[in-house]
């Protein structure tokens, strides 16, 4: 039996004995944020916000007083504040700025609705944050009752390049590749495609590696952003003329996504299948490995509570945010304990990267709250509301979803942008498909499920919101839309909601 099937072995045992008895979501919460302070109570920022204060405030009678001492005394921070006031001298060289040392690592990030590139630091703490989730995530499978066989075939993982660029003080590269390049000495054996072409910068060339070497690998899970990896399947199957993938790798049995919602990639994912394979979704950011789904038949994924994240959560209203998407000065902000299932709040982290009441524009959704499950509805500046119609990301996977199953088509990208419309407003929507559709027959039915899914969409079809515009488009388009901006591969997708700069970029590109 090799190392991973020992590794299963043991997780399978270890999940048969009684359960210990474990701290509420609260404690633990309290626990991690605690940690976090006395972690970096020496640091300037500790210094400034007077952490060593706060510390002292875990001992009051009240148990959640550290909680709104906290609030009271650390300010909500944007990407935009936190690098200018704090993290812009970590990329000089600084020592003990957010978090104790020097910080070595910075991922890259330009999230989807902003062109301009974001600095996350990333400390060593949290590199083994998520390497220990990721084991986590991964022993969960014994859950799943796969045969053991299957733990020692190969798990491909589709990320940025592992070759990170070097500065005068630190690296900077894709937060895959940073942790792929740390991979355990243990996982190089299962992992794909390998150190040397997971260092390749170039996504074309990577591709075409990997479509080269892909009948030497006996591939038994999957792991990467849907778009991409549908992307290779489609030309692995091309390149060696088969039916499906599985006509290569036969052993191919799970697959662990993330980073965009999956329903709309089934319908068309599963046409390169032979048979059912398991999905499990995970929620890896740039700035921390927030949830994963931890076992079949889950509502939705585990918060991770307990490892160097402590999370507070803002409803998502206009009580708490701008128009725009933007967060108020002084947003109402809950911890775990007062959350409720159904309402979608904005997330704020505290991390063990030097991350403090960070916004990281993500909207959550709790669905099972016992067991801290949530789901991702969207993201706070992905929705529209030009005239009170609440249109979130969320309602716009849904749509897609039924239109693909009723009209019997695969839709592999869309985007939608709020524009002006005959002194109202109207909705511009760009649906990326490959299947012949009527795009008249395509905007009524779309209209038709928005407002089955959401009343103010309803209503306000009925007034303000004048006209829905469909726009067809070759979907390789979207991709190479975002090749053209250098976004192309490892964690980059396709913004799903196009603001003015966006949508303007978008309608040059296509009509070149």
């Amino acid at each position: 039996m090799d190392l991973l099937e020992k590794l299963f072995a043991r997780a399978l045992k270890l999940s048969t004995l009684p359960n210990k008895k474990k701290l509420s979501h609260f404690n633990q919460q309290r626990k991690v944020l605690k940690k976090l302070l006395k972690k970096s109570v020496h640091t300037q920022f500790g210094k400034h916000y007077n952490f060593s204060e706060i510390i002292t405030q875990f001992g009051s009678k009240d148990k959640k007083y550290f909680y709104s001492y906290y609030k009271r005394r650390v300010p909500v921070f944007s990407y935009n504040k936190l690098y200018t006031e704090w993290w812009h001298r970590l990329k000089e060289g600084e020592a003990d700025v957010t978090w104790p040392g020097k910080i070595k690592y910075f991922a890259l990030s330009s999230g989807t609705s902003d062109a301009s590139t974001k600095y996350i630091p990333i400390t060593n703490q949290f590199i083994k944050a998520n390497k220990k989730i990721g084991i986590r995530q991964l022993l969960s499978l014994v859950q799943y009752k796969l045969p053991k066989e299957l733990f020692g075939k190969g798990i491909l993982m589709l990320g940025g390049s592992t070759h990170l660029h070097k500065t005068e003080m630190y690296y900077e590269g894709d937060l895959s590749g940073i942790q792929a390049s740390k991979i355990p000495f243990w996982f190089q054996y299962f992992y794909k495609p390998g150190s040397k072409i997971a260092r390749n910068r170039d996504w074309e060339s990577k591709l075409n590696e990997i479509v080269e070497s892909a009948p030497k690998w006996d591939i038994g899970f999957i792991v990467g952003v849907p778009a991409w990896l549908q992307i290779l399947i489609e030309r692995i199957i091309e390149r060696y003329q088969l039916e499906t993938i599985h006509d290569m790798w036969p052993n191919l049995s799970v697959f662990v996504h993330g980073g965009v919602a999956f329903e709309p990639y089934r319908k068309g994912f599963e046409k390169l299948l032979a048979r059912p394979i398991i999905y499990i979704e995970t929620y890896l950011a740039s700035e921390g490995f927030i949830a994963y789904q931890a076992g079949p038949g889950k509502k939705g994924m585990k918060l991770v509570l307990n490892n160097g994240i402590f999370f507070e959560f803002v409803p998502f209203n206009e009580q708490n945010f701008t128009s725009s998407g933007d967060l108020v000065v002084n947003p109402k902000t809950l911890m775990i304990d007062d959350v409720e299932e159904g309402v979608d709040y904005a997330l704020l982290l505290s991390t063990c990267a030097g991350t403090w009441r960070y916004i990281i524009g993500d909207v959550i959704r709790f669905v099972d709250k016992a067991n801290a499950e949530i789901v991702i509805t969207g993201r706070t500046k992905h929705y529209i509301s030009l005239c009170g119609e609440h249109l979130s990301v969320d309602n716009m996977n849904q749509a897609i979803k039924l239109i693909s199953e009723e009209l019997n088509i695969t839709i592999k990208e869309f985007a939608v942008a709020g524009i002006p419309y005959e002194s109202l407003f109207a909705h511009q929507w760009y649906i990326g498909t490959d299947d012949e559709v009527d795009p008249v027959v395509l905007s009524n039915l779309l209209d038709e499920k928005l407002k089955l899914l959401n009343d103010d969409y309803r209503v306000e079809r009925t007034t303000a919101l004048k006209e829905i515009l469909v726009t067809i488009l070759p979907a390789n388009l979207f991709y190479d839309w975002l090749r053209f901006r250098g976004k192309e591969g490892g964690q980059n997708k396709f913004p799903r909601v196009l603001n003015t700069k966006l949508h303007k970029d978008w309608k040059v590109f296509i009509e070149q």
